[in-house]
């Protein structure tokens, strides 16, 4: 992989990546689309209005069964290319990018291009774009129209709790980026081929009585009768989620695909500038991030600048993205992912020079600094909405249980889903409504939108925002992607069991 490999393991210039040709891929292949002619005309007149560079990055992932190193255990699991993470996928603003995807599982698989504003047909998520049957090849083809930290995952069924994940990072030429080098920091919770497997925690949490799931304050007694279901048990309550922190216990975190014991590396200079793109790819983790011995400076979440600020942590929630700047001090520092209300970590290490890591359980007294969330951002001037009054008010209720385990939006699971209703050239304002228990990171596919903060201020912008038990948020964006686009809460085992619904344009 050369220099695309680079980021997860050593230094990487970023000037020296904007050198790179934009036909740089993942593994070259020549790559054919269908074109079969079934492309709804809006959806194509969208794509023609979208920055076209004349560059095309072509790549291959192959969807396959592997033994993957995650740093000297061995897990049975699914993976692109037979690694994890996949292998980063690089472009430029307009480019065209052209995957071609081999599935070489024994069952459908889809790749969904999460937050990328791209054309409908390819979001990689049914019914807008086919799931890809086993032993098939298909070729996801659009322009990518924004710069910013992305990644890409199946949207099938319990495939997302597996090693099938990857970067994808975009990048504009145009951009001042006042550092020396990026990091790429891939975070996720871990059981498959390990623990229990996804499909062994989903029927558990299905057939579990109601007093299997730990509420805040009663001790080990939840946890002695979650202990006969798989992945459960050992979940802590959380101060900045509102309540319960999960569902489920992994036997291992990972960053980069390596456990705390095995932590990846990454090397600079002191003094030099490093950027690092912070990927939350977990399914019922959020992951409270600190760089030990320093404070970092948010530039950016979910791709699109914010005005900076300064934390000694952040918060990440399943599906989120934060890019940090920090300057780098002399020595080893660990990079410290916590499992937040799950009493484990994640970790990899800055090195500058000599020095011995920290144990691999070493927690940083930056985790109980100040935290960043988004509540505390708003969208830098260039990338904030235009002011105007919305066209449509849109609920989204969300509901559900423990027990039994089942999730809603408006009052329906995803099998008998009303869906969500716009018309092209609308502003729409989306209020979420949580009346559960638990939190639930809410991602909307095709676009990002503006989070409301509470005083009615414009915030961050976004495509996957946390709403926390009882809290009522509004986000507001543009219909201006026409399609039929996925609207989930990010949590897999939320998701499988029905909150999820639609968002369709109609004319």
């Amino acid at each position: 992989m050369g220099d695309l490999a680079a980021s997860f393991g050593g230094e990487l210039s970023r000037r020296r990546f904007l050198g790179v040709s934009a036909a740089a891929g993942l593994v070259l292949a020549g790559c054919a689309s269908r074109t079969d002619g079934t492309v709804p005309d809006p959806v194509a007149i969208a794509e023609s209005r979208r920055p076209h560079s004349g560059r095309t990055v072509n790549a291959t992932l192959s969807a396959q069964r592997t033994r993957a190193d995650i740093g000297g255990v061995m897990a049975e699991t699914l993976s692109y290319n037979d690694t994890v993470p996949g292998p980063l996928l690089r472009a430029s603003v307009g480019d065209e990018v052209a995957v071609t995807v081999r599935n070489r599982l024994n069952e459908p698989t889809s790749v969904h291009w999460h937050g990328i504003a791209l054309r409908n047909d390819m979001d990689g998520a049914a019914p807008a774009t086919p799931d890809i049957d086993a032993g098939q090849d298909f070729t996801y083809r659009f322009s990518v129209p924004h710069p910013g930290t992305y990644w890409a995952h199946p949207h099938t069924g319990l495939q997302a709790d597996t090693g099938l994940y990857l970067p994808v990072i975009v990048d504009d030429p145009a951009e001042p980026g006042d550092y020396d080098a990026e990091w790429v920091v891939m975070l996720d919770d871990w059981t498959d081929g390990i623990g229990s497997s996804p499909r062994q925690i989903y029927e558990g949490l299905l057939t579990m009585s109601g007093s299997a799931h730990h509420m805040p304050g009663t001790g080990d007694m939840d946890d002695m009768a979650a202990s006969a279901v798989p992945g459960m048990g050992g979940t802590r309550g959380s101060e900045l989620l509102g309540g319960d922190a999960g569902d489920v216990t992994y036997p291992y975190y990972l960053a980069n695909g390596r456990i705390p014991g095995a932590a990846s590396t990454f090397r600079v200079k002191p003094g030099q500038r490093v950027r690092i793109r912070l990927i939350n790819a977990g399914s019922d983790t959020a992951f409270r991030v600190a760089l030990t011995g320093h404070r970092m400076t948010v530039t950016h979440t979910d791709g699109f600048p914010v005005a900076p600020a300064e934390f000694d942590a952040v918060l990440i929630g399943m599906g989120e993205r934060y890019d940090v700047v920090v300057t780098a001090g002399d020595g080893v520092f660990a990079l410290v992912a916590a499992a937040e209300g799950k009493n484990s970590v994640a970790r990899a290490l800055l090195v500058t020079g000599s020095g011995a890591p920290a144990a691999a359980d070493f927690r940083p007294a930056e985790l109980s600094g100040r935290v960043g969330t988004v509540a505390q951002l708003s969208a830098a001037s260039a990338v904030a909405l235009p002011n105007r009054t919305a066209d449509l008010a849109l609920p989204a209720d969300l509901g559900g249980s423990m027990s039994p385990y089942a999730w809603t939006i408006n009052g329906r699971p995803f099998a008998t889903t009303d869906p969500l209703a716009v018309q092209q050239g609308q502003r729409v304002a989306l209020t979420f409504s949580n009346m559960s228990m638990m939190w639930h990171p809410m991602h909307l596919h095709g676009h990002t939108f503006e989070v409301v903060t509470p005083d009615g201020r414009p915030g961050a912008r976004k495509d996957t925002v946390n709403v926390l038990p009882m809290q009522k948020l509004t986000v507001i964006f543009d219909a201006d992607n026409p399609g039929v686009w996925m609207l989930h809460c990010h949590n897999t085992y939320h998701q499988e069991a029905g909150m999820m619904t639609s968002l369709n344009y109609s004319t």
